[in-house]
């Protein structure tokens, strides 16, 4: 059996929506940052005109990639705004003129399989693709390897609570998705493509099923509906049954999730950068919870208005991601980055306090990279100790909070304990 926690899903509110869009912001501010990296050079200053999809920004180093315009208007400030991790991050911020104007004149590619590896590569870096299911990771650089890659896992499980923005995208764009998967298995020389769906996902299985017929090196493999099933290691321990030791191409494995799939498709077929991404809005205290395509930069207050606002009461928590591995915000002035791909509004529990450890390691158990969470907020002034025990290992996934009978957070002391290792 799979190693994991069944979860109640929570995703009812949201299954049976079409995507919207909300493309109207009257400013956008981009955020500078990207993986938590802020060092960030500008490359506008305050009065300059900017074109939908025009370069503003750029990472440094090695894993450099551009940031971009999501709107076409004019650069008036730089300011701070709250980004998901909770912090306040510098953005760029630009009155938009409705205009949508690009640079330069769209041309659609009517076979995307034609790019050589090197134009690929070039291209998915160029367009800022990182990846949307949370991590950030620039995506051009799972495929700049040397490593022979045999097999590309799409990543269409979604095992967030909540969060059905990739179900959605997949199941409103299917044949889409399957014609950049073709596409990345033919540039890039692999073998073969396995999109692991959820095995009570009925919906996205029957739709994959009318389009994959004609891609004879795309299969589905259903997985169990476990928390954290979507995770790069458990996913790949389920499907291929192999481990690895830093990344999954020493196994000749890539994984993408689904957003991040289509975002190649874009940039492939239209030649367009990651400027926007489809949102889960949701929440018992949200009136009109719904997927949302959303330009990168909008303040969420706005696509919630539009969603018919708060439901009656004050008593409300905002929560930037899924209530796992999210992150609680103080205020809806959060805006849209590209690794935001929830907005939970939650009744807030205040009742819900924390008691003395029970000792009973139901943490320990249920931890998929086996650390011991409750040693760990115990250790945190002992760093020899902090060390042994690696909280560096943790991926945040939440379960070690969710399982204590205490209501302790131990997600929150585990990820204090990475910071000072």
């Amino acid at each position: 059996m799979a190693r994991g926690v069944k979860i109640p899903s929570c995703k009812k509110d949201t299954l049976n929506e079409k995507i919207v869009s909300y493309s109207k912001p009257k400013k956008i501010y981009i955020p500078l940052i990207c993986q938590n990296d802020t060092n960030i050079t500008v490359l506008v200053k305050n009065g300059d005109y900017v074109h939908k999809g025009d370069v503003i920004a750029r990472r440094k180093g090695a894993l450099k990639i551009p940031i971009h315009a999501s709107v076409s208007g004019t650069v008036k400030a730089i300011e701070e705004k709250p980004y998901l991790n909770g912090q306040n991050v510098k953005c760029v911020v630009i009155e938009n003129d409705f205009k949508e104007k690009r640079a330069n004149v769209v041309k659609v590619k009517r076979h995307i399989n034609n790019y050589s590896k090197e134009e690929f590569i070039n291209k998915i870096r160029d367009a800022g693709i990182v990846g949307l299911g949370g991590a950030g990771f620039p995506t051009f650089a799972k495929y700049d390897t040397d490593a022979k890659i045999n097999t590309l896992i799409v990543n269409a499980v979604e095992c967030e609570p909540y969060l059905t923005a990739d179900y959605k995208l997949i199941q409103e764009k299917c044949e889409e998705i399957l014609e950049a998967i073709d596409a990345v298995l033919e540039i890039n020389g692999i073998h073969e493509a396995i999109i692991a769906i959820n095995r009570n996902d009925t919906k996205t299985k029957e739709i994959i099923n009318t389009f994959i017929g004609t891609y004879l090196k795309i299969k589905m493999v259903e997985v169990p509906e476990v928390y954290p099933m979507g995770w790069e290691r458990t996913l790949i321990k389920q499907i291929k049954g192999v481990t690895y030791k830093k990344l999954p191409s020493e196994k000749g494995i890539i994984v993408n999730n689904v957003s991040t799939i289509y975002a190649i498709y874009e940039a492939l077929k239209y030649d367009k950068p990651l400027i926007e991404r489809v949102i889960t809005f949701t929440g018992e205290k949200l009136n009109k919870p719904q997927n949302v395509l959303v330009k990168i930069g909008t303040p969420i207050k706005e696509v919630i208005n539009s969603l018919g606002g708060y439901k009656e009461g004050e008593d409300i928590c905002l929560v930037a991601g899924g209530p796992m591995m999210g992150c609680a915000v103080e205020s809806d002035e959060l805006v849209a980055s590209p690794t935001l791909n929830g907005v939970l509004v939650l009744e807030k529990n205040e009742n819900e306090k924390a008691t003395e450890c029970l000792r009973c390691s139901k943490c320990v158990e249920a931890c998929p990279v086996k650390l011991a969470p409750v040693l760990i907020k115990d250790s945190l002034k002992d760093p020899d100790n902090l060390k042994y025990l690696k909280p560096e290992r943790c991926i945040e996934c939440g379960l070690c909070s969710y399982i204590c009978p205490a209501k302790i957070k131990l997600r929150d002391y585990v990820i204090i304990a990475k910071r000072k290792v």
